[in-house]
């Protein structure tokens, strides 16, 4: 049974933010201190990838466990009331990113899914580095120590 009334889950539930969400400005803030420059939400592609990199033709996915279902995770059960609802939504949710990240791949972009209990391990840093390769210097600005003036 759930503690809190219909009016007040409705409530909480409408303040759950589908775009800009904590884990997803996590990963960003990570990209953007190692020298990556992404796009944000790209409405253009299938399933608006949460970050999405133009010339390299990379998208990532921050995924919430609960919300895509994460498989084994603690974050991925589900509620205990309304339970044939939930398994509806999130197997709904779990079909749409198959299918938007089949739709990338078939358009030749290579898809990274980050899930929410994965972002706080200690090789985060790594995983996005080997997916995305070296961040790229901008036009013009080479940062060695001979173009330096002194």
């Amino acid at each position: 049974m759930d503690r809190l009334t219909p009016e007040r889950r409705s409530a909480v539930m409408s303040r759950v933010r589908s775009a800009g969400t904590s884990i997803e400005r996590k990963v960003r803030c990570l990209l953007h201190r190692a020298g990556y420059r992404y796009r944000v939400n790209v409405r253009g592609l299938p399933g608006s990838p949460d970050v999405a990199f133009g010339a390299r033709r990379k998208a990532i996915f921050v995924n919430g466990c609960f919300w895509h279902g994460h498989e084994g995770c603690s974050r991925g059960r589900l509620p205990a009331t309304r339970r044939d609802f939930w398994e509806a939504k999130i197997a709904r949710n779990q079909q749409r990113d198959r299918t938007n990240q089949e739709q990338l791949a078939a358009a030749g972009w290579s898809v990274l899914v980050l899930w929410q209990c994965q972002l706080s391990d200690g090789n985060l840093s790594a995983r996005l580095a080997e997916f995305l390769g070296p961040p790229r210097l901008p036009k013009g600005r080479a940062h060695d120590s001979a173009n330096e003036r002194g």
